[in-house]
């Protein structure tokens, strides 16, 4: 499987320390406020469960799963929710967990979708942001790490269902994808 990586573009040990950072400091904005943690499956689950583990506040999870690449590397620009949450969201503090913006579309899309739930507050919260491949309007509230416009695959993030596994980001050389 490494193999096919061509480079390690950020390590283990870069991710703990931003994600222990990250922990901190929304543990400081969100004293006394019980956030609802919206894990976006399946990229997000390991940044989720480290980012969680590493906060000391009351906290609730919930998951959902949306789909607009299938195996492909670019997004379809369908969105389709495959997994809804179990929690009612109305008057509570939401922060979705994400593993990467890219586009945008999706993630503009459930962030439509769930503010129409009537939440308290909703903001984003992102292991990497790829800005150069905007093209919804939105920006994340919390990112770990803001990355160039590769295709990056480990620590959650896959390529056709393999990858995840991987404990750090790699850029997945482009002949194990076209």
């Amino acid at each position: 499987m490494e193999k096919n990586i061509g480079e390690i573009l950020i390590t283990r040990e870069e991710i703990a320390a931003k994600v222990a950072e990250l922990a901190r400091l929304l543990d400081e904005e969100y004293a006394g406020k019980n956030p609802l943690m919206i894990c976006v499956l399946k990229g997000a689950l390991m940044f989720m469960a480290d980012l969680t583990r590493a906060m000391k506040i009351p906290l609730e999870l919930d998951f959902m799963a949306v789909s607009s690449y299938g195996v492909s590397t670019r997004s379809s620009g369908v969105v389709r929710i495959l997994k809804d949450l179990e929690t009612g969201i109305e008057g509570r503090h939401v922060v979705i967990v994400e593993d990467i913006i890219d586009t945008g579309l999706t993630l503009k899309y459930l962030v439509q979708n769930l503010q129409s739930r009537r939440p308290a507050s909703l903001k984003i919260c992102t292991l990497l942001d790829k800005p150069s491949r905007r093209q919804a309007d939105l920006q994340p509230d919390y990112c770990c790490f803001e990355i160039p416009d590769k295709f990056v695959v480990g620590y959650g993030l896959d390529y056709a269902e393999e990858y995840r596994n991987l404990p750090f980001i790699g850029v997945l050389k482009p002949e194990a994808y076209q």
